[in-house]
């Protein structure tokens, strides 16, 4: 089954140790089935790190990526829950992606997925759909453990409607971040295929310039309707 639309909101979260137990109550209790049900949401995902930096990501699955920009989504950020606010105020780090889908090769619901983050080159956006669709997402999903992946593209003028609206997403991004999340049944096999096909070598004909960011999680909650 492929994912619930074409766009995708990522969250990349962290707090101090001693707000973790209200951060994860918190997210499991309120968060999660607060967007789930927000008009266009459909899936929502959390995550915690195994080795990657920040702690916790998220995965937030909408029809499309202007679900992310809506006036009644905007609206909410801005008048968040008091216990929202109360969690949000203790974050140490937070960004947010806000992806067009552009290759969906996923197969159900694995326990573990590598996140790969790297800024091509815009003129290579094509070669690089490509490449990943015909490619790398083929290959990797064949190995053992795999059950699929997916990638998107950072839509800058969504990422950046919240600022417009002074709500507490930030910083500004300056430039389109990709994002390929690799799933599979456990984290060695996320891991072991992030390392053979995303790597420097392979990424630089489509003009990434430094190493991607590669981040491993497990799963920790989800909810869908």
């Amino acid at each position: 089954m492929p994912l619930y639309g074409k766009g995708m909101l990522i969250t990349l979260t962290q707090v101090s140790a001693r707000d973790e137990r209200d951060f994860n109550e918190w997210y499991n209790r309120e968060h999660i089935d607060e967007r789930v049900n927000l008009p266009g949401f459909h899936r929502a995902r959390r995550y915690v790190a195994v080795r990657a930096t920040p702690k916790y990501l998220a995965t937030y699955e909408c029809d499309s990526v202007a679900d992310l920009a809506t006036p009644d989504y905007l609206k909410l950020l801005a008048n968040q829950t008091p216990w929202s606010q109360a969690v949000m105020a203790r974050f140490t780090h937070f960004q947010r992606l806000t992806l067009r889908i552009l290759v969906d090769q996923t197969h159900g619901v694995g326990g573990a997925i590598a996140c790969v983050r790297f800024v091509p080159d815009p003129r290579r956006r094509k070669a690089l759909v490509e490449w990943l669709t015909t490619t790398a997402l083929p290959k990797v999903i064949q190995r053992p453990g795999m059950l699929g992946a997916s990638a998107g593209e950072n839509d800058l003028e969504v990422a950046h409607a919240p600022l417009h609206d002074k709500s507490m997403d930030h910083p500004r991004a300056e430039e389109a971040e990709w994002a390929v999340l690799l799933e599979g049944a456990d984290v060695p096999a996320v891991s072991a295929a992030a390392r053979l096909m995303f790597t420097t070598t392979k990424l630089r004909p489509f003009g990434v310039e430094t190493a991607p960011t590669v981040g491993t999680y497990r799963l920790l909650f989800g909810n869908q309707r």
